[in-house]
C-alpha cells in the first residue's frame, strides 16, 4: 500500500510541477496588455504602448534570448515599468515555451 501511494504521490508531484502550457501562460499572464492574438489592442496595451507581436517586423526586431529576458526580468523604459517581470512566477522553460508561442502569433 506504501508503495501505491508513493507512486501516486510521485506522479502528483512530476505533473504539477511540469507548469502550464504556453496558451494558458499567455492567457494568464499576457493577454491583458497584449490580447488574444498579440496585437496589443487593449486598453492596457494601448496605455503602455505594448508591441504588436502579430507584426513581423516588430518580431524581427527582438531576439528570442531578448523576449526570455523581458519575460523573465521585465522592461522598464525611462524610469517607468512597461512590463511586470514574470520571473518569480514562470519556470526558465515555461519562458522558453512562451516565447516560442510569441513567435507563433507573427502574421
Amino acid at each position: 500500500m506504501k508503495i501505491i501511494v508513493a507512486i501516486v504521490l510521485s506522479f502528483f508531484v512530476l505533473f504539477s510541477a511540469r507548469g502550464a502550457d504556453p496558451k494558458t501562460n499567455w492567457a494568464n499572464n499576457c493577454m491583458q496588455c497584449h490580447g488574444p492574438d498579440g496585437s496589443a489592442n487593449t486598453s492596457m496595451g494601448k496605455a503602455l504602448n505594448a508591441k504588436d507581436l502579430t507584426n513581423a517586423q516588430i518580431q524581427s526586431s527582438f531576439t528570442d534570448a531578448e523576449a526570455a529576458a523581458a519575460i523573465k526580468d521585465g522592461v522598464t523604459k525611462d524610469g517607468m515599468t512597461k512590463m511586470i517581470a514574470f520571473g518569480g512566477k514562470l519556470s526558465d522553460d515555461e519562458i522558453k515555451a512562451l516565447v516560442a508561442y510569441v513567435r507563433t502569433l507573427k502574421k
